[in-house]
Parts: C-alpha cells; structure tokens; sequence
C-alpha cells in the first residue's frame, strides 16, 4: 500500500513539475491598501511560480515514483 501512494504522489509531482516548467504557473491574490468604512481600495497581484520549482517537483516526482516501483 505504501509503495503505491509513493508512485501516485511520484506520478502526481511529475505532472506538476512538467506543467510549471512548459507552461508556467501564476498565482493571484488580493490585497487590500486602504480601508476606510465600507470603502475598500484593494489591488489585485500575480505572482509567478520560479521554473527552478518546477524543475524541483520535476526531480522529486521521478525519485517518489522510482521509490515506489522498486521491488
């Protein structure tokens, strides 16, 4: 049971790492500046995930996953 939640979180890695690396990743979040009553002055940031996370995901991908096809 262990080694086959190693290649499913391996598997799972791999294909998040791969998709950081060849599309990208950006992430969203709202901040607000100034808030004054009802009133709300926010701003709206993306920020981008680093390849080097990809390529880290990438890399743990592949050892889960060898890790959980050994025998």
């Amino acid at each position: 049971m262990k080694k086959i939640v190693l290649a499913v979180a391996g598997s799972a890695l791999i294909g998040l790492g791969g998709y950081i690396l060849v599309r990208g990743l950006s992430l969203t979040s709202n901040e607000t500046v100034f808030q004054l009553g009802d009133f709300k002055a926010q701003v709206q940031t993306e920020k981008r995930v680093p390849a080097w996370a990809g390529a880290a995901a990438l890399a743990s991908g592949v050892a889960l996953l060898a890790l959980g096809l050994r025998k």
